[in-house]
């Protein structure tokens, strides 16, 4: 990862249990039922190990996640995978894909990148603005009160 351009890498995953974020930064992962595994789906639908998730280095000094059916070593799930709609055995994970296991069963990989502007030239100060608070300025006889709270002729 370069200096200016931050990452994170998130898989939410919906099943049984409910709704739980994890934070991806490990170089693989397990998915499945199994109490082995590194990210636990909970539900009947899913395999013990149903897929696996490999960080692939980009070009600039990021990475990308790529999701394999199955144990990664050619053993696949029982139901297999589908990334928006699709039916899948291996794809690089693409920013809010939504990934089905099985029934009621749903994980949202999402890639969240941030350009770093510290590095970015700092205003010109000759171009200084200087905000005028409205109670800082004198009002006139017509402005002091309102309308409606001075007395109308004729009134005591």
């Amino acid at each position: 990862m370069t200096s200016a351009n931050y990452q994170k890498h998130l898989l939410i995953v919906e099943d049984d249990r409910g709704k739980r974020e994890f934070i991806l930064d490990a170089p693989a992962y397990s998915l499945g039922r199994s109490k082995r595994c590194d990210i636990r789906v909970e539900s009947l639908f899913v395999s013990n190990r149903h897929a696996t998730l490999i960080r692939l280095p980009d070009r600039d000094g990021s990475y990308s996640y790529q999701i394999i059916d199955g144990d990664g070593k050619g053993k696949h799930s029982t139901n297999g995978l589908s990334i928006n709609g699709q039916k899948i055995r291996a794809r690089i994970l693409q920013h809010n894909d939504r990934i089905v296991f099985g029934s009621n069963v749903q994980v949202t990989y999402l890639h969240m990148q941030r350009q770093d502007t510290s590095s970015a030239p700092l205003p010109d100060p000759s171009l200084d603005v200087t905000l005028i608070d409205p109670a800082m300025v004198e009002k006139t006889v017509d402005e002091q009160s309102p309308p409606w709270s001075q007395p109308t002729p004729g009134q005591t």
